[in-house]
């Protein structure tokens, strides 16, 4: 047992890199690194102090997480959705939002359609554009906690960094009607799951997504 247990590598620590990629993560989301926006490791590891190592480390999870892209001739820049990433984004989250829903119309608790329109609500607060889309962000959080499926959950993580990403591209295109409409749309899809009306949960959920991807694809956006 112990000759086998040398053959496998020393565990390695991972704050640091952890902590730089919420750093970088942070930036993008926060605006300070735009869609396309190149992200150099030495003026990175010099802006948090450490050294290229980490840097490079969460780079690379970032990149798994499909917020970073690297090509050899550009290095590292903050994803830009092309036609297709926009596509299958809205169509994956078409997906997992439609067994979202049926599952918390069947299994949530009041306490989890509480903690929904509480994400709802806290969107009436949000002093910006950048603010407004966390909370976006939050208020579907709270559904798929809702659902009481831990692989659903999952699914939705692994994709929630690009769906920021997608909500920011959108806000970049036009943010007037998103500021003025969606608490508003939140509310009513916070509304039809406390009233567990699927059916009509499905139908806004869609709605939903599909005034994003109009946005994004050139379709006309209703003025306000």
């Amino acid at each position: 047992m112990t000759e086998e247990l040398g053959r496998v590598a020393p565990a390695r620590r991972r704050g640091l890199a952890d902590e730089v990629a919420d750093r970088i993560r942070e930036a993008v989301f926060s605006g300070v690194y735009a869609p396309g926006a190149q992200l150099r490791e030495v003026e990175l590891s010099g802006a948090l102090e450490v050294s290229r190592g980490p840097v490079r480390e969460a780079l690379l999870r970032l990149e798994r997480e499909g917020l970073v892209r690297s090509a050899w001739h550009r290095g590292a820049t903050v994803t830009t959705l092309d036609p297709r990433d926009i596509a299958e984004l809205d169509s994956l989250r078409d997906a997992l939002e439609r067994l979202a829903v049926q599952q918390v119309v069947a299994h949530a608790s009041d306490a989890d359609i509480a903690a929904v329109e509480a994400a709802a609500e806290r969107m009436e607060r949000a002093e910006d554009e950048h603010a407004m889309v966390r909370c976006d962000i939050d208020f579907h959080d709270a559904v798929y906690a809702a659902a009481h499926h831990g692989r659903l959950e999952e699914a939705w993580r692994a994709i929630r960094s690009q769906v920021h990403l997608f909500l920011l591209t959108r806000i970049g295109r036009e943010s007037r009607n998103y500021l003025a409409h969606i608490p508003g749309e939140h509310r009513e899809l916070a509304a039809a799951l406390r009233s567990r009306d699927a059916e009509r949960a499905l139908e806004l959920f869609a709605a939903h997504r599909r005034t994003a991807l109009d946005v994004l694809t050139g379709a006309p956006e209703p003025g306000p």
